[in-house]
């Protein structure tokens, strides 16, 4: 059992933080509360700390890249199929990389983590905690979402090689989307008469939970034609959608909050390097956030290094966003557009023991932070 007595909860569900104590068991939280004692618990002096919850990230590509090798170590984008849905990415994640103790360390203990946006469809994502030896103990969530791209990316990675315009790229995408929903009638029909039942289709089949509702499209997109298109087909094929970096998001906000779907903000702390991102500003989250939309901050990390998520959120609270919603943006909001809400991203009874001790406001990059724990386990 662990015990942190007398810290500052930030706790990402109420706005005013609070003095009180945390008791840990089996990695779980299973008490919040004054003066909680545990006869053998392991007692922590939280005392004039600030406490959060670990910080989540919804949009990473953490452990998939190469750290210190150049993009010959990466494995983020499979550069020879634009449709590439049946891939995953627990299937190319490194989890001994360095800069996952160097997330971990800074207080970044959750990331949904996954293929880029080369192709159209990409492969699936993986939620993951940020320390561990084996990919298959650090998981989270197995499946969080099917990545599509838009825009620049697969024009500019296949344009040689069947894309070089924003509708191939919209046409691709209902393409596999129509396959995959015949696909599936012939699956569901076979049930009762085996005879009808497609030949196997590895691609098809990686499809079938986004058609089915039980997952998102986690759809790249960052100028205001690709996010409508994006909203569009997923419309037209009554699917989930997240939006994933929505740099034009500012300029359309009334739109995003109509729609009401997810949005991961970012990378934010670098060039516009295109010309989707020419209105690239740390304005947009908080714009956003005030519209009414469920704003997460991303550090699309090796973009922007995967420990400085916080500076990321603490640079939208100098534009503007209101401090309580950029902590949210870092912690509740993407375990909700990861899907994993039950388990991280607020301190509370029955969630992970994802726990960052800090000595000071983590919007302050004075601030260190002087504990962190993952299920309940200091990271060392």
């Amino acid at each position: 059992m662990l015990l942190i007595k007398g810290g500052l909860l930030h706790d990402a569900v109420n706005r005013e933080p609070y003095v009180a104590d945390i008791l840990v068991q089996d990695g779980k939280i299973i008490e919040i509360g004054k003066n909680l004692n545990a006869e053998g618990a392991k007692t922590v002096d939280a005392s004039g700390l600030y406490v959060y919850p670990g910080f989540v990230d919804a949009h990473s590509h953490l452990g998939l890249d190469g750290y210190g090798i150049g993009y010959e170590g990466s494995d983020y984008n499979e550069m020879n199929d634009i449709i590439s849905p049946h891939l995953r990415a627990i299937d190319g994640f490194k989890p001994m990389q360095p800069h996952l103790k160097h997330a971990a360390l800074a207080g970044v203990t959750t990331v949904n983590t996954g293929p880029g946006s080369a192709n159209v469809l990409g492969g699936t994502f993986i939620a993951v905690k940020t320390v561990g030896r084996r990919a298959d103990d650090m998981i989270v969530k197995m499946e969080t979402a099917m990545k599509c791209a838009f825009g620049e990316n697969p024009k500019r990675c296949y344009r040689e090689k069947g894309d070089s315009s924003r509708m191939t790229t919209a046409a691709k995408l209902r393409e596999a989307l129509f396959k995959a929903r015949e696909y599936l009638a012939k699956k569901e029909a076979a049930e009762k008469d085996p005879s009808k039942a497609p030949a196997f289709d590895m691609k098809m089949e990686a499809l079938i939970p986004v058609l089915r509702g039980e997952m998102p499209l986690k759809a790249h997109a960052h100028a205001t034609e690709d996010i409508f298109t994006a909203l569009r087909i997923a419309k037209e094929f009554d699917v989930k959608i997240t939006l994933e970096h929505v740099t034009d998001g500012h300029l359309i906000k009334e739109e995003l909050a109509m729609e009401n779907v997810p949005l991961a903000i970012g990378p934010s702390l670098a060039t516009a390097s295109k010309f989707e991102l020419t209105n690239r500003t740390f304005d947009t989250p908080g714009i956003l956030a005030k519209a009414g939309c469920r704003v997460s901050i991303i550090t699309d990390a090796p973009v922007i290094p995967q420990e400085y998520l916080p500076l990321c959120a603490a640079l939208a609270v100098k534009s503007g966003m209101d401090p309580f919603e950029a902590l949210k943006a870092i912690t509740i909001n993407p375990a909700i557009h990861s899907g994993i809400a039950d388990k991280v991203g607020s301190l509370e009874v029955g969630k992970d023991a994802d726990i960052v001790l800090m000595d000071g406001d983590c919007f302050d990059v004075k601030s260190v932070a002087k504990q962190v724990y993952i299920l309940g386990k200091l990271v060392e």
